[in-house]
């Protein structure tokens, strides 16, 4: 069973876990974009290149049009490049489209000779597989099924010695691309899940869990020079009386304190806001595409009331109060500091109102 499951993780989830896996397939789904879309470049280049020579030479004639219909498509695809998400599945249909294209492309040039053994699809066949990181059983497939409908088309055309010769190479190097493919998806996944935990442990807030400051301020600034939205709440929220609860009951209360809070707001934020600690007793939520102020309100009131019901002291079994400065975005910030300022002042001026322990920014 255990012989199995590795099996499958290889086939599947190119040897690691599927959790694992889908974290970081966005990554390779990028990486692919990425190399196609130069991969691409270089093609309508040779395609260019070979149309040109094939007018001159009469070597080269006879696939003049097979040429000129791979340049055209090599301009087309870059063009969608252009277009298309990096890591959409429009992008990835349209890299094993090419990869498709490709094998058709050997299947020809193959034909074009039929006294020749196949050279230029087994060749595909081998360095295609080594450029495509995704689930290696799809590479599988594909593999497996253009070597078939290569076979069952040279079985129709060539000579039969030399369909017996293309049949005793394709079927191994078919085999040997399948796996080259399996090694090559499991070593680059690998990489990509010690870049990411390497990023996880850089952004990440040692006692809370949560986001650290550069990682706040880096994804807000994401967030403000995205123009295709200009919506957004930024709450700044701190511990009432911090440093007493420190000089009181001790560094240790505080820090256990801290770690409360951070668990509170990481159940609390769950549907992609971002969210971390700025540092001390000082935290940050930032809710996207919202920008309604009863909405900030009631967000806040009910982080209030949370806090004072699920953080309390362990010593002195006190509970904790939390004051917010609320600031909303509409568009006019051009950074985290325009926008995190006016959160300050919301939160100076909550922390001044013992009525409400939370204040919108209304400069």
């Amino acid at each position: 069973m255990k012989a199995l499951r590795i099996l499958r993780n290889y086939f599947f989830y190119c040897g690691i876990e599927k959790d694992e896996y889908n974290a970081i397939k966005k990554e390779a789904y990028i990486s692919n974009f990425n190399v196609w879309k130069i991969l691409h470049f270089l093609m309508a280049a040779l395609f260019g290149a070979l149309f040109i020579s094939s007018l001159h030479y009469e070597l080269l004639k006879t696939n003049t049009w097979l040429y000129m219909l791979s340049f055209a498509y090599s301009v087309i695809a870059i063009a969608l490049f252009f277009i298309l998400k990096k890591d959409s599945i429009l992008a990835q249909f349209l890299i094993y489209l090419s990869i498709s294209l490709l094998f058709l492309l050997g299947c020809v040039l193959s034909l074009s000779k039929p006294d020749l053994p196949a050279v230029s699809f087994i060749a595909f066949l081998l360095t295609t597989p080594m450029f495509m990181i995704d689930k290696p059983f799809f590479m599988a497939i594909e593999l497996s099924v253009v070597s078939a409908v290569f076979l069952l088309w040279a079985h129709s055309v060539k000579p039969h010695d030399i369909w017996l010769i293309d049949f005793a190479n394709v079927i191994p190097f078919a085999v040997v691309g399948i796996i080259l493919n399996v090694i090559a998806n499991s070593l680059r996944i690998k990489e990509f899940v010690l870049t990411r935990e390497i990023s996880i442990q850089k952004d990440t807030d040692d006692m809370t869990g949560l986001k650290n400051k550069g990682s706040l301020t880096r994804e807000i600034n994401r967030f403000l020079t995205d123009k295709s939205t200009d919506k957004g709440l930024l709450l700044v929220m701190d511990v009432d009386r911090f440093k007493s609860i420190n000089d009181t009951y001790g560094h240790d209360a505080g820090d256990d304190v801290i770690r409360q809070l951070g668990g509170f707001l990481g159940r609390t934020f769950t549907q992609g806001e971002i969210v971390g600690r700025f540092g001390g007793d000082e935290f940050i939520a930032f809710i996207g595409n919202a920008d309604d102020p009863d909405t900030a309100c009631r967000i806040a009131d009910g982080i209030v009331k949370g806090v004072s019901e699920n953080v309390v002291l362990e010593n002195g079994g006190q509970r904790i109060s939390l004051s917010i400065g609320i600031a909303i975005y509409h568009g006019s910030e051009k950074n985290y500091s325009e926008l995190f300022k006016k959160a300050d002042i919301a939160l100076y001026e909550a922390k001044a109102d013992p009525e409400n322990r939370y204040h919108l920014y209304n400069g």
